[in-house]
């Protein structure tokens, strides 16, 4: 989460984000991974089976982390999931067109924000928090 809020820290000014939250990937009442059980976070849920309840999940996120991003919520018949492919977590960029312009993999283990940043730093040309870390020698 940390590298998408500081991608959206440096670029929200020329481009537009926006997160979806869409079915759970690993909810308390289907299948789990043992990492979930360990969550520090406290961040698992059983799979909402009403809008409402996705609703709840959503905010519960977007207040406990201050995530500061657009934050969108699937429909029920998870038609933004079903037409980008996006379970359990993925990256788009969207040009000004409606055009897909970057698809990235599916995470967790292609899900790569530094793809994204190279994509729009190239467009837009490098932003702060990039600037930092190579004055910083990160």
């Amino acid at each position: 989460m940390g590298d998408i809020v500081k991608i959206y820290n440096d670029y929200k000014d020329r481009a537009d984000f926006l997160t979806i939250y869409i079915r759970e990937a690993h909810p308390l009442d289907e299948w789990q991974m043992k990492s979930n059980a360990k969550d520090k976070d406290d961040v698992c849920y059983t799979q909402p089976k009403t809008l409402a309840q996705r609703v709840a999940i959503a905010n519960d996120f977007t207040q406990r982390f201050k995530y500061p991003l657009p934050f969108g919520i699937d429909e029920m018949n998870n038609a933004a999931n079903d037409a980008y492919a996006a379970w359990p977590e993925r990256l788009y960029i969207i040009d000004g067109n409606g055009s897909i312009s970057y698809k990235g993999g599916n995470g967790p283990f292609k899900y790569d924000p530094k793809e994204v940043r190279a994509w729009l730093t190239q467009r837009y040309g490098e932003r702060k928090q990039a600037e930092a870390a190579r004055k910083s020698g990160s």
